[in-house]
């Protein structure tokens, strides 16, 4: 696993080189030279974690407050037309 190290500086400059380099391992993020931040995949937080991955469903059932509210939408009806090209 290779780890890799990008200033603050470097890492907002170039997002996208920082997240490639994350599929590779972590990559340590520094603040005046010392390190303030660590990116990984997903899947690797996870497993330092011991979590499983949290549903969007799971996500917003955890939101406080919405105990009780009930949300029934509207059917949608699509009438379909043939193009006229």
């Amino acid at each position: 696993m290779t780890v890799h190290t990008y200033s603050s500086r470097e890492f907002t400059r170039d997002v996208g080189a920082a997240k490639r380099a994350a599929a590779q391992g972590p990559v340590l993020i520094t603040d005046r030279g010392r390190p303030a931040f660590a990116l990984l995949k997903i899947e690797d937080y996870y497993q330092l974690t011991g979590k499983q991955e949290v549903s969007l469903l799971a996500l917003m059932d955890a939101i406080p407050g919405g105990e009780g509210i009930e949300f029934e939408p509207s059917k949608l009806s699509l009438e379909l037309r043939n193009a006229n090209l």
